[in-house]
């Protein structure tokens, strides 16, 4: 694999976003040099169990000139895999300021939600509705779910009126498979950055966090594996930096009844 690189400043901040294997990503990054991770594993979990229709659902996704036909390698969410992503997540993470947020599937939140608790405080589960259903044989989704820990920290977050309910709509016929709204993370980070803190998303796909991490006046480090992700990825982040548009998601997709909590 062809690593990439690449760096952009704003506003006397850093935006640094890299094609690399998460693992080896976090391995990378210094001891306690970040803030907060938000982030949305690529779980394979799902995806094995949960079959609909003709094929798995990220599986249905091609990407051309991929060798194997799928948009992006997905995280094998064995407990042995999954607890080096924690434990390198607990490592890099500030020990004083330390929040994490990881989203999951509800297969995912049964099968690895309970190894979070063996390395973070677990404080929250907050529900993300999409507003619009998804798919579905029986009862049809229409919720993510996001966990919220600290490193063993009792920092809070800025606004304790802060529902555990997001209500932000999904995208639909995004660029990028799984394209989550700027919203969703502007959301977490909102409520627990200052401004120069240091925001890392180890599954960067569409780049939907860098966005949020501008928005809020943070550094941002962040990787995806796949080389399609990152080109996105920087693309969208540098015509955000020059132009203050987002190329990937014109409008906002936040409710009317929960602006003021964010603002």
């Amino acid at each position: 694999m062809n690593k990439t690189r690449k760096i952009f400043n704003y506003n006397n901040k850093k935006i640094d976003i890299r094609q690399e294997d998460c693992i080896k990503f976090l391995k990378s990054i210094p001891d306690s040099s970040v803030d907060i991770i938000v982030t949305d594993p690529a779980y394979s979990g799902m995806n094995n169990k949960l079959k609909l229709g003709r094929g798995r659902i990220v599986g249905k996704y091609k990407e051309k000139g991929s060798s194997s036909g799928k948009w992006f390698q997905e995280f094998v969410d064995s407990e042995d895999n999954y607890k080096i992503f924690l434990d390198e997540c607990k490592r890099v993470l500030n020990k004083k300021t330390g929040h994490i947020y990881i989203m999951f599937d509800s297969f995912s939140l049964l099968s690895l939600g309970s190894i979070v608790r063996e390395y973070f405080d677990v404080k929250n589960i907050i529900i993300w509705d999409k507003i619009n259903v998804g798919m579905g044989h029986y009862f049809r989704r229409r919720h993510e779910l996001i966990m919220f820990a600290t490193n063993g920290n009792t920092r809070k977050i800025k606004n304790r009126s802060f529902p555990d309910v997001w209500r932000f709509k999904r995208i639909h016929n995004a660029e990028y498979p799984t394209q989550k709204p700027v919203e969703v993370f502007q959301a977490m980070i909102n409520a627990s950055a200052e401004e120069g803190f240091t925001v890392c998303d180890p599954f960067l796909g569409s780049g939907s966090s860098a966005i949020a991490a501008i928005k809020n006046n943070c550094n941002f480090i962040g990787c995806d594996i796949s080389e399609r992700a990152v080109s996105m990825a920087t693309s969208r982040v540098d015509n955000f930096i020059k132009f203050g548009v987002d190329n990937l998601q014109a409008r906002s997709l936040d409710s009317l009844e929960q602006k003021s909590f964010w603002e």
